[in-house]
């Protein structure tokens, strides 16, 4: 036997509380449906508001900016207090800084043309002694 289920559809509006759900909740850096829900909202009705009033996708952007304000503070105030991991992870993020990956290798050698030429000379000796003795021991 099934069962009808009641459904109303809910009002879609920009109001003060739903748009200080949708702040609190991309503040906290929720994205997409995880938003969406912790507003408070269904994702298909989230992004029907965001289309319906531009105030809803203002309360996002503002939400992210100040959850990345507040932790680009805290962060920035550790590297001030002398707290090394958090300096490096501000100087990466930023300022785009990174370190050098680069490992320099330095050889002062001086090479002579005439040492070589005999060493090569010397080589084609051998190899054709060499070959010599070969042919000689068939």
């Amino acid at each position: 036997m099934f069962q009808s289920l009641p459904y109303e559809p809910r009002p879609l509006e920009a109001t003060e509380a739903r748009l200080e759900a949708i702040y609190a909740a991309a503040k906290l850096g929720l994205k997409g449906d995880a938003l969406a829900l912790a507003a408070g909202m269904t994702p298909t009705e989230y992004r029907r508001l965001t289309q319906i009033d531009a105030i809803a996708e203002f309360a996002e952007l503002k939400g992210r900016a100040d959850g990345e304000q507040a932790m680009a503070a805290t962060l920035y105030a550790a590297a001030e207090a002398g707290d090394a991991k958090a300096a490096l992870e501000v100087l990466r993020y930023a300022h785009g800084w990174a370190a050098k990956q680069a490992i320099e290798v330095t050889i002062d050698q001086k090479i002579s043309i005439t040492a070589a030429l005999e060493q090569a000379q010397r080589r084609m000796i051998d190899i054709t002694v060499q070959d010599a003795n070969a042919h000689l021991q068939r």
